[in-house]
Formats: structure tokens, C-alpha cells, sequence
């Protein structure tokens, strides 16, 4: 645990895949070609939806948003911290962005 810059926090949320997050986390999901829906970790809806170009999830039926650092929260009931760690231990994606950003 320790500190993270501004500029790493920002990365970790926008270049760490959401897709990766959900599968990591073993979401229920719904695939079809170009759609994931996951089970809403609040409502536990099946209405939600990711964007590739934000990298964000939503859940249209509670309207909550989640970028990979929120969802990771309200999953494992972690906190703000932890979840960046579990994010840097877990997810593949996130190794690029620790080598590059982690000491801004």
C-alpha cells in the first residue's frame, strides 16, 4: 500500500480494460459481438453495459457508473486503496501502466 499519484490514479482508471476487470472479478455476464453485460454488484440487474471508448460500465436500472477502480469498490467491498492494489496484482492490463506511471 502507499501513495499514487494523480496521473497514475488516472491511468489505472482509463487503461485498465473494464472487460478485464469484470471477467477478473467472475461477474455473471451476457455476451454478444459487440456487447458485455454484467451483473450489477448493486442492484444486480442484468440492464448495464460497457463502453469500450471510456472504459466505463454501467447498470441502467440503478444508474450507477463504474470505472475499473469503482467496480473492484463495490465487488469486494474493499477500499479506495485496496482496490488500486488488487487492480496491480490482478489485472494484465495493469502492468503497463505500473512500468510508466507509477513514480509520477
Amino acid at each position: 500500500m502507499g501513495f499514487y499519484s494523480d496521473n497514475f490514479l488516472r491511468t489505472i482508471r482509463n487503461q485498465v480494460d473494464i472487460g478485464q476487470v469484470i471477467d477478473e472479478l467472475r461477474l455473471e455476464t451476457r455476451r454478444s459481438k459487440d456487447l458485455v453485460r454484467f451483473r450489477c454488484p448493486v442492484c444486480h440487474g442484468f440492464h448495464t453495459a460497457t463502453n469500450a471508448k471510456t472504459n466505463l460500465g454501467r447498470c441502467f436500472d440503478c444508474g450507477k457508473n463504474y470505472n475499473p477502480i469503482d467496480l473492484v469498490i463495490a465487488v469486494t467491498r474493499c477500499n479506495f486503496v485496496e482496490s488500486v492494489d488488487f487492480l496491480k496484482q490482478h489485472i494484465k492490463s495493469a502492468a503497463k501502466v505500473i512500468d510508466d506511471g507509477q513514480n509520477d
